[in-house]
């Protein structure tokens, strides 16, 4: 990767050009470069999803203390997908309108906000508030991050996917460890607060000025063996120079990633299902784990599995996400006849299948993204990567739809 100037964040918005009698900053090394940016995509994915994480553990208890009511929980599901899905909806069509830095600024505060919010919570009502402004965080943070990558070499799609997979692990672990040592809900919150402070260092300090992309290096002979999805345009692009297509152009691009969204809606629709509908359902009397440990176990392992793959691009990348959308739905059949027939005859197969579980969704993810990295113009990558991110909110906001009525019908069985 070429040399950075100056500090990034300045260059990346103002978009002015550095006069003759300002001093030139020296140039990075490649390797050092690199490796900024590499923990930068990093640390930004675990703090876009960690705080969301943290946050809804907290939600939960406090609304556990609150004695909220089975339809307060499912309003608690609703806070939590509801603002995503429509920021990531909204996205391609207007997002633009608010350059990098402030969408960051954004995103932080609104993390910042729910600790805060959700710490000094009396009453339900706020506790909501909190996980709105969580879920306004990682999604605005997800769609702003995500199109960012297209213009920084392909290989910190990994970083990012890999730091948003380790929040599942290290955000839960966290909160349960703080609150079990003798800290409080509203101290380990408090405690937290670090978190978005560790996001806006790592954005404005951390990552380089993002400079035009070679499409050589390490995906140079996998870039030359396939065509553009759409358009063909080799001429350099600045950060939201691709927001100026037209709605025409636009239209074209997201139907050529169809053939992505559509598998990675699936794999997030069958796995949200498991999550949402089977998990509390899939409880085993033979051993000697509790109902609520079992169920911890079954989360722990699914984050575990999603860590695993989302880090896995640089071992392998696979092509055919519809592969995996087919091996996730088989999951769930499989599952779902399981907890209607009781066949299965011990826990530690159940274990296995939701980490196979996690480590399918983690690799439809990473996979996703960098296929679409791969397979568009320079053009146009910025507004695909973008548009792509409405896959996995909308197949957990379609899964949540059927899975909900389902397990309460399941309970209601004999």
């Amino acid at each position: 990767m070429g040399g950075c100037e100056g500090s990034r964040w300045r260059l990346l918005d103002s978009e002015r050009e550095e006069t003759t009698s300002e001093p030139q900053a020296p140039l990075l090394e490649p390797q050092s470069a690199h490796w900024k940016n590499a923990v930068g995509f990093w640390l930004l994915g675990l703090c876009n999803n960690f705080s969301y994480v943290v946050m809804l553990s907290a939600a939960h208890d406090i609304l556990r203390h609150e004695r909220a009511s089975g339809n307060q929980s499912h309003a608690v599901l609703l806070a939590d997908i509801l603002p995503t899905l429509i920021i990531k909806l909204l996205a391609p069509l207007g997002l633009h309108l608010l350059p990098y830095s402030p969408r960051v600024l954004v995103s932080g505060v609104c993390s910042a906000g729910s600790f805060i919010l959700v710490a000094f919570s009396h009453s339900v009502a706020i506790s909501l508030c909190g996980v709105v402004l969580a879920s306004i965080s990682s999604g605005l943070g997800e769609v702003t991050f995500l199109s960012l990558t297209a213009f920084y070499p392909r290989a910190v799609i990994s970083w990012w996917s890999s730091g948003t997979g380790g929040a599942g692990l290290l955000g839960a672990l966290s909160y349960l460890g703080l609150t079990q040592a003798g800290l409080s809900p509203q101290h380990t919150l408090l405690s937290m607060l670090g978190i978005p402070a560790l996001l806006l260092a790592s954005y404005f300090l951390l990552l380089t000025s993002p400079e035009p992309q070679d499409p050589g290096g390490e995906d140079e002979a996998e870039t030359a063996a396939r065509q553009p999805l759409i358009g063909s345009e080799t001429s350099e692009s600045k950060p939201g120079s691709s927001w100026n297509l037209s709605l025409q152009e636009r239209w074209m691009v997201f139907k050529g990633l169809l053939c992505y969204i559509v598998p990675l809606v699936l794999v997030y629709f069958a796995e949200y299902f498991i999550n949402q509908g089977l998990f509390e359902l899939l409880f085993f009397r033979n051993t000697s784990l509790s109902h609520a440990q079992q169920y911890r176990w079954y989360q722990m392992l699914y984050q575990a599995g999603v860590f695993a793959s989302r880090s896995s691009l640089r071992c392998f990348h696979i092509r055919f996400i519809w592969v995996l959308a087919l091996l996730q739905c088989l999951n769930l059949a499989f599952l779902l006849a399981d907890v209607l027939l009781t066949f299965l005859p011990s826990i530690y197969i159940v274990f296995l299948i939701i980490l196979y579980e996690g480590l399918l969704g983690g690799a439809a993810y990473v996979n996703t993204f960098h296929n679409i990295a791969l397979e568009t113009s320079d053009q146009h990558r910025e507004f695909a990567m973008a548009a792509a991110c409405i896959s996995d909110t909308l197949g957990i906001s379609l899964s949540g739809v059927l899975a909900l009525p389902l397990h309460d019908f399941l309970c209601q069985l004999p």
